[in-house]
């Protein structure tokens, strides 16, 4: 009898809500927090198998490619806008520090250089967030958005030149934990670049060697993968 009643009560006490930390700070029209995060920055390149005729007579075929990835740091600030309970708008002013090598390489040959381009972007992502409905001290998350970037740091008079702007489509998910003191939001997001970022016009070459690595490529699109830590 007496494990029945343990077997019993077993499931109820399992769903047992716990006291609430900061119950009350989801209903604000509007709220604030910064962020610190982690990312690693890539580029979609499309090679055409362009060929670079030589003074020899004999013609040779650059592709290029981003094999491995280096982390980055990003730091911002977050303002949240309350349109209903599950539905909100954010707006996060970020600035990403990082850098991508893209590494070309002759078809024959076997030749191969690489180039590293550091990125400094300023950026404004303009998400929705749907929220599902919180339990105890915990309430999982999607988002998805557009984000406007400014890269500061393009730099001229190398094998590729990309554009200072772009515009991303970003999708992402997290989970905000109320604690005592304050919300924490851990959060992945993968970013998508739309337009074309590479820069075909050359004329700031110097060096027009160099414009057989930027002839061998059609696009580039730019990729981010961004784990963010939101405080607020």
């Amino acid at each position: 009898m007496i494990v029945g009643m343990l077997c019993g009560v077993a499931p109820v006490s399992a769903q047992t809500r716990k006291v609430q930390n900061r119950p009350y700070i989801d209903l604000r029209a509007w709220h604030y927090g910064f962020l610190f995060g982690l990312h690693v920055q890539d580029l979609e390149l499309t090679n055409n198998g362009h060929l670079n005729l030589l003074d020899d007579g004999t013609a040779e075929a650059w592709f290029a490619d981003v094999p491995s990835y280096s982390p980055g740091f990003n730091v911002g600030v977050l303002g949240e806008a309350r349109f209903t309970n599950e539905l909100s708008l954010r707006i996060i002013p970020t600035m990403y520090f990082g850098d991508k090598t893209v590494v070309f390489q002759e078809q024959q040959s076997g030749l191969h250089t690489q180039q590293t381009i550091k990125s400094t972007y300023f950026t404004v992502p303009v998400d929705m967030k749907w929220s599902a409905p919180r339990f105890n001290n915990y309430r999982p998350y999607v988002v998805a958005g557009v984000v406007p970037m400014l890269d500061l740091t393009v730099k001229k008079q190398k094998e590729l030149l990309t554009q200072r702007l772009d515009l991303c489509f970003e999708v992402g998910m997290g989970c905000d934990f109320y604690l005592p003191f304050f919300k924490l939001i851990p959060e992945v997001k993968f970013c998508f670049g739309l337009p074309n970022i590479l820069v075909h016009d050359r004329s700031d070459l110097i060096d027009k060697n160099l414009l057989k690595y930027s002839q061998a490529i059609d696009a580039a699109n730019s990729r981010m993968i961004v784990f963010n830590l939101y405080f607020e």
